[in-house]
């Protein structure tokens, strides 16, 4: 209930999170049919990069500050798309993935955290398109799948703040994957050090689900547990072609994120095959 998501928005995971985000709609965007997408830790939607949270901690310099200059290859289109924004602004997952609906689309977003969903209702007032819902992540993966639609995409972002996370989310995945089997899952993780990471894709092994990849990228090696070291996203049920795509996605922003002597990689990996 403490975490507030505008301290960090726009750094690094973020850059990482949203753009193999982009990528994930893009691909439901490949067939006539409607989906949905539910974003259980919404946050508040757009930022304001000059708010008093975001100079506080000036993250997003080393995030989105540093890919400006970006004019062409693979984060080209999610690049476009936050461009596409009120100057000085970052759109997190709601207005992002709003911005790329078709009609027929729908969006539900929850958030915790009672000021920021009372904003994320306000920004979302009157579009027939989204629904807002102050409630536990968790809880709603129960109360809002499956999807009518039958297909989509369940978004999973906790903060970390609270022990037994990682526990949670896998849980949670593995939930859904039995009431919701064609979804596809996005779960963020943070990388600070390699253990609660192994034992996260160890639980998602042995917990009965199947066609598991893991994108990753580290800006220093993930050895010091008290930063954040780099982040991951734990993809369920990739779309055919996806893998490929977070290749060059990771790769891109390693190349414009990193300072080399950090020890900085990336990675995409197969947790559970098909």
């Amino acid at each position: 209930m403490n975490y507030r998501h505008a301290f960090h928005a726009a750094n690094f995971a973020d850059c990482t999170k949203h753009a193999l985000l982009h990528a994930l709609v893009l691909a439901l965007l490949r067939k006539p049919t409607p989906f949905r997408v539910l974003d259980t830790h919404a946050g508040i939607g757009l930022y304001d990069l000059q708010s008093e949270q975001a100079r506080r901690t000036g993250e997003w310099r080393d995030g989105i500050g540093r890919l400006e200059g970006v004019a062409e290859g693979p984060l080209l289109p999610w690049l476009e798309r936050v461009r596409s924004f009120p100057r000085g602004t970052y759109p997190g997952s709601p207005a992002l993935i709003r911005a790329m609906l078709r009609p027929g689309d729908h969006l539900a977003l929850c958030e915790l955290h009672p000021e920021d969903a009372a904003t994320l209702r306000a920004a979302f007032k009157g579009d027939a398109q989204v629904s807002v819902h102050k409630r536990d992540a968790y809880e709603a993966l129960a109360a809002l799948t499956p999807f009518p639609e039958r297909r989509g995409l369940v978004l999973m972002d906790p903060p970390f703040e609270a022990e037994g996370e990682f526990e949670r989310l896998a849980g949670g995945m593995a939930a859904l994957s039995r009431r919701f089997r064609p979804a596809i899952q996005a779960a963020w993780y943070p990388i600070k050090h390699r253990a609660p990471v192994r034992a996260f894709q160890d639980a998602l092994a042995a917990s009965g689900l199947r066609d598991v990849i893991a994108c990753e990228l580290w800006l220093r090696e993930p050895t010091d547990p008290t930063r954040l070291n780099g982040s991951g996203l734990a993809v369920v049920n990739p779309p055919f072609g996806f893998a490929d795509t977070a290749r060059a996605i990771l790769a891109a922003l390693e190349a414009r994120l990193s300072d080399s002597e950090r020890g900085a990689g990336w990675a995409v990996t197969e947790i559970v095959p098909e």
